[in-house]
């Protein structure tokens, strides 16, 4: 709308402008024709009533809503310009205004545009959103065939084929095909992951490289998408501190507009100058548009809003986002943040005279029927090495046992050990000890006889750290974070060895879930500003107490009310980009602030023609392009924060 009137009111404005006495003067031209004095009251008429309507409607809707602002003050500006121009053209003034009032208009109507254009190209991560997901899916039937149908008609439990190439129409799990998908338009992960059989899959990721067939389990509202464009929304209709507080400027400044142009009038009728009386009061109302203050915290908004998004980084709390910046102590909840919350093979022992490889080969082995974590760790580390096992059988709660080569092999813990009589060698006996001061489960290998069990070795398996956990913690210590600490609900021996391993400056462990709010509020006791870091479910409480709750690998899960900042990914070094955009964010906001506030003071002033004595006179329409070139310069520089870098460094 903006668009078209202006292309419409610059149109009619240049004969009105190339027809003004004053214009003609300044240039030394002359244009007569019939008619040429009814150019500007005609056109000048046009242009008010088309091009300052919206300006005008909206004045009136601050009016009725007692909400002074911005469009009640341009529609002032241009009203008190018309009513000027019309007793001009019948005689009451002698001033040259039709082409000041056109030109004001249209270039109002310019900063509006633009103004709505970047709200608008920000505010683009909605539509982006929305056009990840495909129109269409093929639905695979019972008998195998494949039919496409509308993504809107899929249900729970269909199961879908989603090519090579092609993007996941619904959240699900994989059913059958592995295949490596890019999910950088959700998470900001910028390297495809590997998803197989009984993975999640996120609806507008892409296969990249092979067929997936998934069942659905969210569809519609339900999908991660959609609560992704839920916070989007969310975040960039609420408002924060530095908000309310243009918002107040901009009720103030009208009061103090209004008071400025009606004391300007006086001061210049007093002095016996109707006509400047009436030129500076325009002016001031005029400068005093707070075009660029309106447009100040919501463009900085829109903008950190919708590239933390491409990001990964879904701000849900405007609030909880400014108080970012200020955090000096970090508290990860470990399972799932720092640790991926599934067990690796962190160590393997053999006894004398049996190879390492023997015991991961043979392990991986008996093992490989078996579905219990552990054993699939131990699958996962032994790879293409493991045997083929035969008569698997598994022992509830000791261990399970199978035939490779022949041979019957067990593997268990410390019940399997004593069912079978079986003496650990003294040279394992060392090394199990360490894996277990650390917290480490601790699995032996065992060749089972008619006369007895041997231990050929063990096994130490962690919950793996993650590799980025440490590049997080290093960068938000050169952050300036003072404080890093972890809470779990682990052994203390286990939440030590994680803590020594990255590097934090305090652990809280064997924390129930119902108390780790606890050790938020003892923090804060101390007086830190805390932000919380946890998977979203069990860490509710701790989330919702501490100062900024950050739910980090939320799956279909991003609508965690508890979290005022969520990340989409797992990766904990998101935690370092909030803190960033945060902090770029509010610094953009004061300083639009400061500029359009600064701008104003100035202004003011100089258009009540205070300096009018030292023959520095603004008129009304070089006050609408000092008034728009300050707009110009508040949205350049919020647009400086498409620069910021949010997601990890993966060199």
């Amino acid at each position: 709308m903006f668009r078209r009137k202006f292309w419409l009111s610059l149109a009619l404005t240049v004969p009105v402008v190339l027809t003004s006495e004053m214009v003609m003067d300044w240039f030394g031209y002359r244009l007569d024709f019939p008619g040429v004095t009814w150019v500007g009251p005609l056109l000048g008429s046009v242009v008010f009533l088309y091009g300052g309507w919206p300006f005008l409607v909206g004045g009136v809707r601050e009016v009725r809503d007692r909400a002074p602002g911005m469009m009640l003050l341009i529609s002032m500006a241009i009203t008190v310009a018309y009513v000027a121009s019309v007793a001009t053209s019948v005689g009451l003034f002698d001033l040259d205004f039709w082409w000041e009032l056109a030109a004001l208009v249209t270039i109002m109507l310019l900063g509006h545009w633009q103004e709505m254009k970047a709200i608008g190209q920000a505010q683009g991560a909605l539509a982006a959103l929305a056009a990840l997901l495909p129109d269409e899916a093929e639905v695979v039937a019972a008998d195998g065939t494949v039919a496409a149908v509308p993504v809107a008609h899929l249900r729970v439990d269909d199961v879908v084929l989603v090519r090579s190439g092609a993007r996941v129409p619904a959240d699900g799990r994989v059913v059958d095909g592995e295949a490596d998908l890019d999910e950088s338009m959700i998470t900001g992960e910028s390297r495809p992951v590997r998803r197989g059989p009984g993975d999640r899959v996120v609806a507008g990721t892409v296969a990249t490289d092979s067929a997936l067939r998934v069942r659905v389990d969210a569809v519609g509202d339900d999908t991660a998408l959609a609560g992704i464009g839920r916070l989007v929304a969310q975040a960039q209709e609420s408002s924060g501190r530095a908000q309310v507080l243009a918002d107040r400027f901009a009720a103030v400044l009208f009061y103090v507009a209004t008071a400025a142009a009606a004391a300007t009038f006086a001061v210049w009728w007093a002095l016996g100058n109707l006509d400047q009386s009436v030129v500076r009061t325009v002016t001031v109302l005029v400068i005093a548009c707070p075009h660029a203050l309106g447009l100040a915290i919501p463009l900085v908004i829109a903008l950190s809003t919708a590239v933390s998004a491409k990001a990964g980084i879904l701000v849900k709390d405007r609030l909880a986002l400014e108080r970012m910046r200020t955090v000096d102590a970090v508290l990860f909840d470990k399972t799932g943040t720092l640790t991926r919350g599934a067990h690796v093979v962190a160590g393997v022992a053999a006894a004398p005279g049996v190879p390492e490889d023997e015991v991961l080969r043979l392990a991986g082995a008996v093992e490989a029927d078996s579905e219990h974590p552990l054993a699939r760790a131990i699958v996962s580390a032994a790879g293409d090495r493991a045997a083929r096992a035969a008569e698997f059988r598994s022992l509830t709660g000791r261990g399970v046992q199978a035939t490779v080569d022949g041979t019957r092999y067990a593997v268990g813990g410390p019940a399997l050990l004593r069912e079978l009589g079986a003496e650990v060698p003294g040279e394992l006996v060392e090394q199990t000890a360490a894996w277990s001061a650390r917290g480490a489960a601790v699995l032996h290998l065992l060749r089972v006889g008619d006369t007895g069990a041997e231990v050929l070795g063990a096994l130490g398996l962690e919950d793996e750290v993650r590799p980025e956990a440490r590049q997080a913690i290093a960068e938000l210590r050169a952050q300036g974070v003072g404080r890093l600490v972890m809470i779990t609900g682990d052994a203390r021996p286990v939440a030590e060895a994680v803590a020594a391993d990255l590097g934090l400056d305090e652990v809280f462990a064997e924390v129930l879930p119902a108390d780790k709010d606890q050790a938020v509020a003892q923090l804060q006791a101390r007086g830190l500003t805390v932000a919380m870091v946890g998977d979203g479910v069990n860490d509710a409480p701790a989330l919702a107490r501490a100062d900024v709750g950050i739910a980090i690998g939320a799956g279909t899960d991003v609508a965690i009310e508890s979290a005022g900042v969520v990340l989409a990914s797992s990766d904990p070094r998101g935690v370092t980009g909030v803190i960033r955009l945060s902090r770029a964010s509010y610094r953009k906001m004061i300083q639009n602030l400061a500029w359009a506030a600064g701008y104003n003071i100035v202004a003011i002033p100089l258009a009540a023609g205070t300096l009018a004595w030292a023959g520095i006179t603004l008129s009304p329409a070089i006050g609408a392009v000092l008034m728009s070139a300050s707009t110009i310069v508040v949205a350049l520089n919020a647009q400086l924060l498409r620069r910021v870098r949010l997601t990890p460094d993966l060199t």
